[in-house]
This record gives C-alpha cells, sequence and structure tokens, in this order.
C-alpha cells in the first residue's frame, strides 16, 4: 500500500429505469401470538408507525403540484405528469433537505473535475429561499429549478472519459444520459432524498472515492497524487449505480461487488491475474452457468508446464486431462501415444488439451460466461488459500471466486445443482451485467492512499 503524496506543505448505465430480478410473492401471513409457559400469549412488537400527512401538508402539496403543472414545460413537464405533477424536492409545501445536499455537490463540482461555474448555485439559493414562505408558486419556481440544476449535474457526472475499457457487450457502452432519464430515475427509488443523499446514480465505488478525494484536498494533495486519483473517478465514473442489476470486479482489490434494487446484495473475494497475464478493463453481459465444467488448458500452459510434465513420465490420466483432436465441437479424444510431445515443448505443434471435471479441476464446480474476445470469465476454485492472501494477482487473467454457489444463487435466482454430469450449460433467467474495472485509489484512517498499481495503469 503506497500512501498519499501529499503537498510538500502538508504531513508525510445510470439507469434509466432500476432493472430488479423479480421474486416470488408470498401471501402475508397474519401474526399469531406465541404462548408462552404460563399459558399467556404475548403479542409480537407493533411496527412503527408511518408518518401520515396532515390534511394541511396534503392540500399544500396539491397546490403545488397544480403550481408545477402550470409552470414546467417539454421533457420536464412529460415526467412530472407521469407522477401527477407531485413535486421531488417539497414536501408539505416546504423545500425539502436534498436540495441543501444538491446544492453541496453542486458547490464541490471540482472533486468531479466539472466546472462550479457551470451552476448557477447562487441563482438555486435565491429561488430556495424565495420559497420558504410557502408560496405554491415559487416552491413550484424553485422544484423546477432544482431539478434541472440536478439533471445537468448527473449528466455531466456521468459522461463517459475514454480509460481503456474494453466493451465486449457494445450495448453497455455509456452514453451522456438523456435529461428525461435521469429525472425519471430519480423518481423510482422510494426515498428521494436518500437517493440523493447516497448518490444513487453513482457507483458505490465512485462515491467512496469522491468522498475521499475531498478529504485529500483538504490535507493537501500533491499534482501527481491528483492526476492519479482522477483517473480512479474516471474508471468508477463508467460503473453503474446500484439501482442497475450487475456485477463489478475490481482488479486491484481483488474483490467483487454485485447490486440490485439500490443495495449492495453481496461481496466476495477474488483472484484475478497476474502483472503479466493481467484482468483486462471488460464490460460484458453474463449469459450462461457452466456446472461441472472442463477446463480448456491455455496454449502457452500447455507448452511450458503440460508437455514438459508428460516428457518426464507422467501420463494425462494422473494429471486429470485429456487431449482433443482439434478445438471445434466435434473434437474426438486423442491417446497421448499419438502426440508428439517433444513438437508440443517445443512450441512447434499446438494441441489442445482440457482438464477433466472433478475436485481438482481448476474451474471447480460453476464458471459463469460472458461472451467476449478475451476469453475472460468468473470461475468457481479448488485453491482457497490464495484467497485468503492480501495480494491475490495470481490467475491467468480470469476472475476465481471466492463463494461462487452464493454469486450463483443470485445470478440464477435458485441454488446451484451440479450433480454430476459435465459441462452442463444453465442459461441465466435475467442476463446480467458484468463491469472489471481497476481502482487503485481507496480511503482509510490515514485519508487517500493508493495500492500498489500491480498493472501499470496509473502512470
Amino acid at each position: 500500500m503506497i500512501v498519499l503524496a501529499v503537498a510538500a506543505s502538508a504531513a508525510p448505465t445510470l439507469a434509466a429505469a432500476p432493472r430488479t430480478a423479480k421474486t416470488k410473492a408470498t401471501a402475508a401471513k397474519a401474526a399469531r401470538p406465541k404462548a408462552t409457559k404460563a399459558g399467556v400469549r404475548k403479542r409480537p412488537a407493533a411496527k412503527p408507525a408511518k408518518a401520515v400527512k396532515s390534511a394541511a401538508d396534503v392540500a399544500r402539496d396539491r397546490a403545488v403540484a397544480a403550481a408545477i403543472r402550470a409552470a414546467a414545460g417539454g421533457w420536464m413537464a412529460r415526467v412530472y405528469a407521469q407522477r401527477n405533477y407531485a413535486p421531488l424536492w417539497a414536501s408539505g409545501g416546504r423545500i425539502g433537505p436534498a436540495a441543501d445536499t444538491l446544492i453541496r455537490y453542486l458547490g464541490d463540482a471540482d472533486l468531479d473535475n466539472l466546472n462550479r461555474s457551470s451552476y448557477d448555485v447562487d441563482k438555486l439559493r435565491r429561488l430556495i429561499d424565495a420559497a420558504r414562505g410557502g408560496d405554491p408558486a415559487r416552491v413550484a419556481a424553485a422544484e423546477l429549478a432544482l431539478s434541472a440544476s440536478f439533471v445537468d449535474y448527473v449528466r455531466d457526472q456521468r459522461k463517459p472519459r475514454d480509460v481503456g475499457m474494453k466493451w465486449a457487450d457494445p450495448a453497455l457502452k455509456p452514453k451522456r444520459p438523456k435529461p428525461d432519464a435521469v429525472l425519471r430515475a430519480a423518481t423510482f427509488p422510494k426515498s428521494f432524498t436518500a437517493y440523493v443523499r447516497d448518490m444513487g446514480w453513482m457507483s458505490p465505488r465512485y462515491v467512496e472515492l469522491r468522498d475521499v478525494s475531498a478529504q485529500a484536498r483538504a490535507a493537501g494533495i500533491a499534482p501527481a497524487a491528483l492526476v492519479r486519483l482522477r483517473r480512479n473517478l474516471d474508471r468508477a465514473r463508467l460503473l453503474p449505480g446500484p439501482w442497475t442489476r450487475h456485477v463489478e470486479v475490481d482488479a486491484s482489490s481483488g474483490r467483487l461487488w454485485y447490486y440490485e434494487a439500490g443495495a449492495t446484495k453481496g461481496t466476495m473475494r477474488v483472484v484475478v491475474g497476474t502483472r503479466e497475464t493481467q484482468t483486462p478493463m471488460l464490460a460484458g453481459t453474463l449469459q450462461w452457468a457452466i456446472l461441472n465444467p472442463y477446463w480448456n488448458v491455455p496454449d502457452y500452459l500447455v507448452r511450458k508446464n503440460i508437455a514438459p510434465k508428460v516428457l518426464a513420465g507422467r501420463t494425462l490420466a494422473s494429471l486429470h486431462m485429456e487431449a482433443l483432436s482439434d478445438w471445434t465441437a466435434a473434437a474426438r479424444p486423442m491417446p497421448a501415444s499419438a502426440i508428439d510431445w517433444p513438437a508440443v515443448a517445443a512450441g512447434k505443434r499446438e494441441l489442445r488439451l482440457r482438464e477433466l471435471p472433478g475436485p481438482a479441476n481448476s474451474m471447480g464446480k460453476v464458471k459463469f460466461l460472458f461472451p467476449n474476445d478475451e476469453g475472460i470469465y468468473l470461475h468457481d476454485t479448488p485453491n482457497r488459500p490464495l484467497l485468503q492472501k492480501d495480494d491475490r494477482h495470481f490467475s491467468n487473467g480470469c476472475i476465481r471466486l471466492e463463494d461462487a454457489p452464493r454469486l450463483g444463487r443470485w445470478l440464477l435466482g435458485r441454488p446451484l445443482d451440479p450433480g454430476k454430469k459435465p459441462e452442463q450449460a444453465v442459461a441465466l433467467t435475467a442476463p446480467t451485467p458484468v463491469y472489471l474495472t481497476y481502482l487503485t485509489a481507496t480511503g482509510g484512517a490515514r485519508g487517500l492512499t493508493f495500492r500498489d498499481d500491480v498493472y501499470g495503469r496509473d502512470r
């Protein structure tokens, strides 16, 4: 871990709408009091009652909605019409706390590598102050101005930068979101205030780095460290927010997260590529789970690892491997005696080898596929000790999972059931985007730090 370099004077898809996997609805049973030993039934504790608006607040909201209907135009009018012109920023005729949060974001827009002068914060404050008296027309004016500024800020934040990401699924390549999509997405969460507070349209990785950036700038950050931090922020900028169902893998920290419905549904350690066999920055769509998979051994491992072992006396059977005639689906098994092993070891002949399913198979019990030209996938692993190490750069580029069954249960909506049949292809009920990124910047008790730049991408 490299500690932040500070200035010499300082101490050493935005998603247009939430996409969630539908879960089975179950009928709610009436709560029954449980009998105690004495025969007296104890009633369950009552749930806290939801706050109920007063008749006066409801009337104020209706008046503001009428004013919004009269003042809104264009795409904004269409978005508000879908919610019967109910305000987002105001409740009970009063501007709520989300407005102050937005003002703070706009004032700190340089943390996003954006120009603060692009947002007229002073004008926005004046409109909010004018609305404090509760006049419906002035509340509506502040409401619409807040929504306009919010949309501009989110669109600027989510404008993609070229950071070397490869788009295996072209549909995932981000574009600057449309204004109506930004505002419409903000209407889905149950709490708009929480959505704004948590910056729910951005990846949690981005939000974390933005917060750390604020602390680092307050302490005084050296120019080289600022450049490196901005590279990391731009990589995180490409990741979806948690309202989009997706998987994220960070090849710097060796960790995976998966998200749905605005929340982190799980995280785990992963083993990723070495300095020589790097895990690429890559985005695609997970489509298949392969149960009890074979492992097709890469050519260079056949040449450098397997062929010398066979020449030294090992058999393919003892290595739990078999040779195949070619790389087609109709390939036939080949006897080891028919192979020119010296030519394979010398790199003069290519040979297809695959490891058979079983407890020692490098793929474990399952691998998750997404179409890509890099030959990258996520898979189980029998080599558990590597997952306990702090530095987990040991693979040939693919992602080895700490808990493949748990990820599989989330992806499929049911537990994995591998059985014994080899190479079972199971289609995911909900194809799920996966993003492989590389974020060396992180926070902690000492503020901003950088992990070792194993892949040399921060230079």
